[in-house]
């Protein structure tokens, strides 16, 4: 197994500080990882440290946001300065404005292409240098089943996500052959803090209709847990997936394979 093991990498997660960026950095750090992670503010900080500590792991957190190259450029730095040279990055960071199209400002779009496609290229940009010199690096972006599908009111996430789907191709055309990876992962419905609303019982007992929805659409029959994701990083984080390149795993009990029962 020790494939899996990450003994002795840095690893990079942005948005790291709570729900699946947490559960990803402390799933690295088990795995042996030396884990950074990155959030926007320190306030924010403070409290994902607290939260590794309590889970028992030790991480560096920094503040920069994601969107400012110059902001990005100098965190990078400051990792390879205080910890090594980043062998693992996780562009995790993201956010969604679920608006109708027509009623979408241009401002409302643009912000979720900057901080969920335009992020992800300005820190693999900034740590593709340190991976090229040290010989070998990992990239693993978090995409989404909107990187394959649409819905109703996510266009500018779904657009975003499906950028960032091919940038993950190009980042392995490109960089290959500097022995470097660059893979993503396309959740499903995860069970998190904020996807709790959606999953609360009915003052009747019934579930959520969304709920209803999403159980009814994934032949898992359940919404996934941030833990569904820990070993797919670990995988394409590990020399388990040295060969494994350009590709987006999708962790999402089947809903992209299954057409829905019908009516």
């Amino acid at each position: 197994m020790n494939l899996f093991d990450l003994t002795g990498k840095v690893a990079l997660v942005t948005g790291g500080a709570h729900s699946i960026g947490f559960a990803l950095g402390v799933g690295l750090a088990r795995a042996g990882a030396t884990v950074c992670f990155n959030c926007s503010s320190e306030a924010s900080r403070q409290r994902g440290i607290a939260a590794y500590k309590e889970a028992g792991v030790d991480v560096h957190g920094y503040v920069a946001d994601v969107t400012d190259e110059k902001a990005v450029q100098e965190m990078v730095a400051a990792i390879e300065k205080e910890v090594g040279v980043i062998d693992i990055l996780v562009n995790n960071a993201g956010v969604i404005k679920r608006i109708p199209m027509t009623d979408m400002s241009v401002e409302d779009f643009s912000k979720v292409i900057d901080v969920d496609l335009i992020a992800p290229f300005i820190v693999s940009k900034a740590v593709i240098p340190g991976m090229v010199k040290k010989g070998h690096g990992k990239i693993i972006n978090i995409c989404s089943m909107m990187s394959e599908l649409g819905r109703e009111t996510v266009s500018a996430y779904a657009a975003a996500k499906g950028g960032l789907k091919m940038l993950t191709k190009n980042i392995c055309s490109e960089f290959g052959g500097a022995n470097i990876q660059c893979n993503g992962i396309g959740p499903g419905y995860i069970a998190t803090q904020q996807t709790a609303p959606l999953r609360e019982k009915q003052p009747d007992g019934s579930r959520h209709p969304f709920d209803q929805f999403i159980i009814s659409k994934t032949p898992a029959g359940r919404w996934g847990e941030t833990e569904d994701l820990v070993g797919p990083t670990v995988f394409l984080a590990s020399d388990a997936s040295n060969f494994v390149n350009g590709h987006i795993l999708y962790v999402d009990g089947g809903i992209l394979a299954y057409i829905g029962k019908q009516p």
